[in-house]
């Protein structure tokens, strides 16, 4: 009878166990990295004795004050995708076993290639972008329920919305997708936006489940596009299921208890700067809701490194955007950075880095000759150019150029590029989820709007655009707070009165934006010299704005009349670009133009050339 209870009990492993959770669930073979560090979670489980398969190496076993946690690390070299076995003791009787297992990679998955300036980023909120499933709206266990009638609340949208409407996004000319964070946000408001998770294995199960988020990456591949995971490394949500049993004190920062941010991200690298001022940037929190992560806490740094490198190869991304990149303990975000770079050497990870300065944003790029001085790389291959953002925010209402003023601001802009270690590798943008929307700082001025987009899709970077914006989404940040700039995308609910998604369904206006969105945004996907070609550029005048991008095969010349005037623009200036070509076609307008004469522009206008 013993013998026989025995064998059920080890077939059914975790059956009888005190195992709550085991995290990551499942791991890979031949990984670069063959240290894996396995998280076993249940009441009082530290106070058994794990063991584990005979060809499987136990490498170090952690118990921490809290005696629901123990973390083993276990060697993988040369371990084969196969399951094994983990028995846990009690006085050197087996009390519970748990099976775990070791899947065979994709083909080539550490050769896996992220988004790169060959590419266009689609940003969404999920949420806010598409309901395809309405009966998954409200889930049990779930706090905040859907209300399309709160601005600060769930909508409905889901991964099987962003699904139904992949081939318009592949239409706008989009290659790459990124989406707000989609695991599980258990908070009782403002769960929409993800970005205070509580499960971080688990897709929220009002966006679908793990299975759909993989099936939302390889549709995308069939298109061959890219998915990009929205990572938050800095903090957690306070209902996260590990911050209300913390394995140690010292997981979060704690002050003791809460301290919030001061968010000078300056103090990370200012020579002058005070101890406590420092301390309150990296180990404040954002906001009370969200704990502060302790990435010098080497167990957190490895839960949080792992759990990013699981997402990539469970559902074979394409890149990651990372949260408030800056407010990270700056040695061990490094650490996190270089492990996926080292796992994955040709994927991507951009860093949000919000500051206004281009050499403090080029300070967190990969190799920057500017960390160096203070013996700091972050390893971090891409950064947000938040310089040329804010630029764009009001340089189209300047109608006059001046020393600092009107297009002489986006010449500024560029003249600082030699900062940059990787400046193809620098993520350019007009506004995204965080910021006030384009279109209402410009009041849904179509001419202002096709200059900025031509900017953005024409010059050196990674173009990123968010969604609505190209069928002229608006909304008021200042009035409406973020809500309001994270409006339902129209059509993407049953009964909606106008449906953008298709090109019946659009208004006159927003078929004018989408069109002339999809004709430039298309264009540039074979456009090699716009991907990687070199840049000159000329002082502007009468605020317009004269650039090349060009090698040696190929060259276009982009003009933008920012100005109210009628402006004519002397070709004879730009001799050292134009050599031997004589004539430019228009790649919006289909006309070709005589290079060799005056160029006239009308006021507010745009005009790409491709040299001939």
């Amino acid at each position: 009878m013993k013998k026989l209870l025995y064998l059920l009990f080890f077939i059914c492993g975790t059956a009888f166990a005190q195992i709550d959770r085991v995290e990551p669930p499942f791991w890979w073979s031949d990984m670069h990295n063959p240290e894996l560090q396995i998280i076993f979670y249940g009441k009082d489980i530290a106070r058994y004795t794990p063991t584990v398969s005979d060809n499987i190496i136990i490498n170090n076993v952690v118990k921490t004050e809290n005696p629901n946690y123990v973390f083993v690390t276990i060697d993988t070299k040369n371990i084969p995708a196969s399951d094994f076995v983990f028995t846990f003791r009690n006085k050197n009787k087996v009390a519970f076993t748990h099976k775990y297992s070791l899947k065979q990679r994709r083909e080539d998955s550490a050769l896996r290639a992220g988004f790169d300036s060959s590419d266009l980023i689609y940003l969404i909120m999920p949420d806010r972008f598409a309901n395809g499933n309405p009966d998954n709206d409200n889930v049990k266990g779930m706090e905040d329920k859907a209300n399309r009638n709160e601005p600060f609340g769930r909508h409905g949208g889901d991964i099987q919305g962003v699904i139904d409407n992949l081939d318009y996004i592949e239409q706008l000319g989009a290659t790459a997708l990124w989406s707000t964070p989609l695991c599980e946000d258990n908070h009782s408001r403002g769960s929409y936006h993800g970005y205070a998770q509580t499960d971080v294995y688990k897709i929220d199960p009002r966006y679908g489940t793990n299975e759909d988020y993989v099936r939302l990456s390889q549709e995308l591949k069939k298109r061959d596009m890219k998915l990009i995971l929205d990572y938050v490394t800095n903090h957690w949500g306070s209902e996260h299921w590990m911050y209300k049993d913390l394995p140690s004190y010292d997981w979060v920062h704690q002050f003791p208890g809460y301290a919030q941010s001061n968010y000078r991200m300056t103090t990370q690298f200012d020579p002058n700067a005070s101890k406590i001022d420092t301390k309150y940037c990296m180990d404040g929190w954002f906001v009370s809701e969200m704990p502060d992560l302790n990435q010098s806490n080497p167990l957190v740094l490895k839960y949080i490194t792992q759990n990013a490198i699981w997402w990539i190869e469970y559902a074979d991304l394409g890149g990651f955007r990372v949260d408030t990149y800056s407010y990270n303990d700056k040695v061990g975000i490094a650490k996190w950075t270089k492990a996926i770079m080292d796992e994955y050497p040709h994927f991507n990870i951009v860093g949000e880095v919000w500051m206004h300065d281009q050499a403090q944003m080029a300070y967190w790029q990969k190799d920057s000759k500017i960390a160096a001085i203070q013996s700091y790389n972050s390893y971090l291959p891409s950064v947000m150019d938040f310089t040329l953002h804010d630029a764009i925010g009001n340089v189209f209402n300047e109608d006059k150029s001046s020393w600092d003023s009107g297009m002489q601001k986006v010449y500024d802009n560029f003249t600082n590029d030699f900062l940059y270690p990787d400046i193809n590798n620098i993520l350019v943008f007009a506004e995204n989820h965080d910021t006030a929307r384009f279109n209402e700082i410009y009041k849904n001025d179509f001419n202002k709007y096709k200059m900025a987009m031509t900017l953005i899709a024409t010059v050196r970077g990674i173009p990123q655009i968010y969604y609505g914006t190209e069928i002229g989404m608006a909304g008021d940040k200042a009035k409406g707070g973020d809500g309001d700039i994270r409006r339902d995308f129209p059509g993407g609910w049953k009964g909606d009165t106008n449906n953008a998604f298709t090109t019946s369904g659009r208004t006159n206006q927003q078929k004018e934006w989408f069109d002339f969105s999809a004709k430039l945004f298309n264009w540039r996907k074979g456009k090699e010299v716009i991907h990687m070609g070199e840049t000159t550029h000329y002082l502007p005048q009468n605020n317009v704005y004269v650039y090349f991008r060009h090698n040696d095969n190929e060259s276009v010349m982009v003009l933008l009349n920012n100005s109210n005037e009628v402006q004519t623009v002397s070709t004879a200036r730009f001799a050292e670009n134009l050599k031997k070509y004589k004539k430019g076609k228009d790649v919006l307008g289909g006309k070709a133009i005589d290079i060799a004469n005056d160029i006239t522009m009308q006021p507010k206008s745009v005009l790409i050339l491709e040299l001939q």
